[in-house]
């Protein structure tokens, strides 16, 4: 039961429209007795929220408990904190803010929930060698939860190379073992031939990004393909990699573990992630957006 406890929290990011995340969060704060509020700040809708200084000073003013940053700002965030975590330091990327009396505390669950999610639905595929498309906020904690479940071989392809590279060199301070390579998102075709996996770490796919970023020509039978775009939970990707007889995954696993450690660390209560990936089943299967009767709209 709730103990009067108001938690007010958040999501700053762009295109976030069709974001699942207040509705999976609402519905699990609700299972587990919270007076849960979770706000969508969408830089789409306001343009002032890009100003993530002035925007999280803000809510901290307002006596919110923290906010989960997404695609563009999880790199830019950083300068802004206290504080940050050892994977947070590590990696060069935040996507949840722990506002503790004042002081700003960035951690990094994304690579948490990856590596939880691949574990789970594809922990028996070899992993010797692995493209990656994408190499920002995201794209730097899937690759490290990557090196960690034991890929000795990463490409990593992004649009930016110059950016690519700052990730892989941080990849490869943590992970002095394993082989970082960055090339161009066009070399796609060089690289995939080899490899025993690839990992969709870019927007693609999403409905403000549509398309597929791997021609489904490129796509074979002995090649699992991973998919961290959750909404839709069936990317034009993973139709064709399906289609292909390729093992796959969805981002739906990511989007809810991570989600789980998100609530975890903004309310010190444990949440259920069988829970919430069924919810969030349930949301794919019927087409809304999930917000439970009565929820304050708050966007």
């Amino acid at each position: 039961m709730t103990d009067g406890t108001t938690h007010r929290v958040g999501l700053i990011g762009e295109s976030l429209r069709l974001s699942l995340a207040r509705a999976v969060h609402e519905r699990e704060a609700h299972a587990l007795g919270l007076d849960y509020r979770y706000r969508v700040l969408d830089v789409d809708d306001d343009a002032r929220h890009a100003d993530l200084g002035v925007t999280i000073a803000r809510l901290v003013d307002e006596g919110y408990r923290g906010i989960n940053v997404t695609h563009p700002f999880k790199k830019a965030v950083v300068p802004l904190m206290d504080e940050l975590s050892p994977d947070a330091r590590a990696l060069g990327a935040v996507n949840t803010v722990v506002f503790a009396d004042r002081r700003l505390i960035g951690h990094n669950p994304d690579w948490f929930g990856f590596a939880r999610a691949f574990e789970t639905e594809l922990g028996d595929v070899p992993r010797r060698r692995v493209v990656q498309l994408g190499a920002g906020g995201a794209g730097v904690a899937v690759a490290h939860a990557m090196l960690r479940a034991g890929v000795e071989g990463l490409v990593l392809l992004g649009r930016n190379t110059v950016a690519a590279e700052a990730s892989a060199d941080a990849l490869r301070r943590i992970h002095p073992a394993a082989a970082v390579r960055v090339d161009r998102i066009a070399a796609l075709g060089d690289h995939l031939g080899t490899a025993d996996g690839v990992v969709n770490a870019t927007p693609v796919g999403m409905p403000a990004h549509p398309g597929t970023p791997v021609p489904a020509e490129l796509l074979r039978r002995d090649l699992w393909v991973d998919d961290i775009v959750y909404q839709p939970m069936t990317t034009e990707l993973l139709r064709d990699a399906r289609a292909a007889g390729c093992r796959i995954s969805s981002g739906g696993g990511m989007f809810v573990y991570q989600a789980a450690e998100n609530l975890r660390l903004f309310t010190g209560v444990r949440p259920d992630p069988a829970r919430m990936l069924a919810h969030l089943r349930e949301i794919a299967e019927s087409g809304t957006q999930g917000v439970s009767p009565g929820a304050a709209d708050l966007r």
